[in-house]
């Protein structure tokens, strides 16, 4: 769902140049910019199958002009929109949420931040580093524990690995604006944002998507574990760890070969 806040009106466009997926549409002596609501969101561009012509959002904010293709107009309808808390809420682009009579929750967006933070992403190219272009891997530790986050930290650094730490998932996502990690060892208790919603976070982000996530904790349940596999993390280990089935992950995950005598 999308707020109408911003949106001026609907508008469509021909699939060729939807698809081309660049260029400007005027709409009432206007001049917008082409963008795509799926690409926005780190998803599939959108796909209006059985239409001739895409939909458009004709959005607009300030001096924001945009014109957001989208899969279908379903209706326009009132809602009562409900908060999602500050964890979610930082994450550009969430207006709020919304329970259908089903019982389902629907996110509801707000298509002009989305637009600012897709213009503003060429403008800081050396903010994201591909990982390649570094010589010595990053890991990020993410714990609230100031004793875990200095002895994993110490752990890797041994291992002439790279370290940034956080205390919680709000202060990951601020490094992770700044550098994108190699890796990233997660707890999950963690006040402000607990490690599953940010591995949610990042799972739907573009830049964040691919690192690599071991998830360290005292929560040994089998509930846990699956439920951490299921939204994307690759490793789970529990707490203590021993350093040896530490390293063997990170190794793995970084595909580094190991060296032992």
């Amino acid at each position: 769902a999308v707020t109408v806040v911003s949106v001026g009106g609907i508008g469509r466009i021909g699939r060729e140049r939807s698809e081309a997926g660049v260029g400007v549409c005027r709409y009432g002596g206007e001049e917008y910019a082409l963008h795509d609501l799926g690409v926005l969101v780190g998803q599939g561009a959108a796909k209006a199958e059985g239409q001739a012509q895409v939909p458009l959002l004709l959005v607009r904010a300030g001096e924001l002009r945009a014109a957001v293709a989208i899969d279908q107009v379903v209706g326009n309808r009132e809602i009562v929109v409900k908060p999602v808390g500050l964890q979610i809420a930082s994450v550009p682009g969430i207006y709020g949420a919304t329970i259908t009579g089903e019982g389902q929750v629907v996110v509801i967006l707000d298509v002009a931040p989305l637009v600012r933070r897709h213009l503003a992403q060429p403008e800081r190219p050396a903010m994201v580093e591909a990982p390649q272009a570094r010589q010595v891997p990053l890991v990020m530790v993410v714990d609230d524990s100031l004793t875990m986050r200095k002895v994993t930290g110490r752990v890797l650094e041994r291992h002439n690995l790279e370290v940034v730490v956080a205390r919680d998932g709000i202060e990951a996502l601020e490094r992770l604006e700044e550098r994108v990690p190699d890796l990233m060892l997660l707890d999950i208790e963690m006040p402000r944002m607990d490690g599953y919603e940010l591995v949610t976070v990042m799972r739907a982000d573009d830049r964040f998507r691919g690192v690599p996530i071991v998830m360290i904790t005292s929560r040994s349940g089998e509930k846990h574990r699956q439920r951490a596999f299921e939204i994307g993390v690759q490793r789970y280990l529990g707490k203590p760890y021993q350093e040896l089935d530490l390293m063997r992950n990170v190794y793995d995950l970084l595909g580094i070969a190991r060296v032992r005598g």
